[in-house]
């Protein structure tokens, strides 16, 4: 049975950017353990635990940031399957906006650095094919969900 995790994608809209376009950064924490990798918030699901809680759970357990910071995006849910030391691991991630972009992050023993990054910016530092293209998903989305603000 795979490992299930839940986790979000923060993003925050920057004022006054040229081209407005470009407006969107993703928040990556770096881990302090293994290979350092950079990753939005995610972590294992409790048992009794619904996904979404546990998404908006180790967000704030891991950067600090309450459900009251964030909006969750309707209609965005991507999952992910892949191997952890020779194990299937399943992870669920939503949308969800920063509603102050000047909202200060913690982070939690587990991270040891985080960025707000641009799609490309974010897709280098993420490193692994999948959490790419769930990042350019999750902008592509964004980039219609904008217009119909």
């Amino acid at each position: 049975m795979a490992v299930r995790a839940c986790g979000l994608i923060v993003f925050r809209l920057l004022a006054n950017c040229v081209p407005p376009k470009d407006n969107i950064e993703y928040l990556l924490l770096q881990t302090s353990y293994g290979k350092h990798h950079w990753t939005p918030p995610k972590g294992h699901v409790d048992p009794g635990e619904d996904d979404l809680t546990t998404a908006l759970r180790e967000t704030q357990e891991e950067a600090g940031l309450t459900a009251e910071h964030l909006r969750v995006i309707d209609g965005f849910v991507q999952q992910l399957r892949y191997e952890v030391q020779g194990k299937p691991k399943e992870v669920l991630y939503w949308l969800a906006e920063l509603r102050d972009p000047e909202t200060e992050l913690t982070l939690s023993d587990e991270h040891q650095d985080y960025r707000w990054a641009r799609l490309e910016d974010a897709c280098t530092l993420a490193q692994y094919k999948d959490m790419q293209d769930t990042l350019r998903a999750a902008h592509q989305y964004l980039e219609t969900w904008k217009h119909k603000q």
